[in-house]
């Protein structure tokens, strides 16, 4: 019941009329997982709140199982039990599909599961259904594109408004861009990793390959300070942490890292916490 899990639930309770009348089913929210029942109490009328996940997968009427907790642990754990009682899983965990994809849906395929993780890369595109359903048969060469939304805000804002690295970073933090610990985010021993596990799995749905965080490089945008956003902006470009995955020779180059876009061209003018990719 973090940010997203209480987004969903929200979004849920909200649109169900709409849902129904499209689907012709009617989602029904009936556990959510905390670790403090205290702590949201302010959802307990909207849902019945447990803090021991066996409740939930005993439960023979719950039917889907949907996972915004991120890491890779327990939430691996986790959804493997789901899908091992026969339950479908929805994720957004775009670390553990990374990680641990080509386990978890052989899982799913066992026990005849759905597991749906369109969610960890630019949901709301959304590009990874796109890939697997309408470039099936086409060969794709590249792809590119801004796929974390937090480091482009904390960017606009240092471009635009002059804010510090750390000022900017905290604005994100209040406005619920960047969760409270945003080691995956923008910070931490490998910077840029979130955006490094999406271009992972882009790198599965456009070129079939399975690669490693190890495998490319990875650079995020915590060591980048005002005065290279205002030389850059000075020579007519703007930095953006840039995502890439491009077939040369036969090989495919990979790399997430800062780069210097012109002005004019498509991605410079991706403003805030929006995401783009492109084919």
């Amino acid at each position: 019941m973090g940010t997203v899990g209480s987004g969903v639930l929200n979004i849920i309770k909200k649109n169900n009329g709409k849902i129904e009348q499209t689907s012709g089913q009617t989602i029904v929210v009936k556990k959510a997982l905390v670790r403090n029942l205290q702590k949201y109490q302010e959802f307990a009328e909207k849902v019945s709140l447990t803090t021991d996940f066996n409740e939930i997968l005993s439960d023979p009427e719950i039917k889907i199982v949907t996972e915004v907790m991120g890491g890779l642990h327990p939430a691996k754990e986790y959804i493997s039990g789901a899908l091992s009682a026969g339950k479908n899983v929805v994720t957004a965990n775009k670390d553990l599909m990374a990680v641990f994809g080509s386990e978890l849906i052989k899982l799913a395929q066992d026990n005849h599961c759905d597991l749906m993780y369109d969610a960890s890369v630019a949901g709301g595109i959304p590009i990874l259904r796109t890939l697997s359903d309408s470039y099936v048969g086409d060969h794709i060469l590249e792809i590119q594109g801004i796929v974390n939304g937090t480091t482009n805000y904390i960017l606009l804002q240092m471009d635009e408004k002059g804010l510090s690295y750390a000022a900017a970073l905290k604005r994100a933090q209040e406005l619920g861009f960047a969760e409270a610990d945003p080691t995956n985010d923008v910070t931490g021993d490998v910077t840029g990793k979130d955006a490094a596990y999406k271009m992972i799995l882009l790198c599965q749905f456009a070129f079939g390959v399975h690669i490693k965080l190890s495998d490319f490089s990875v650079q995020g945008i915590n060591h980048l300070q005002g005065f290279d956003l205002q030389q850059a902006k000075k020579l007519g470009y703007t930095i953006k942490l840039i995502g890439i995955a491009k077939k040369i020779a036969d090989q495919l180059f990979i790399e997430v890292a800062p780069c210097l876009l012109s002005n004019d061209a498509l991605m410079a003018n991706i403003k805030n916490e929006i995401m783009l990719c492109k084919l």
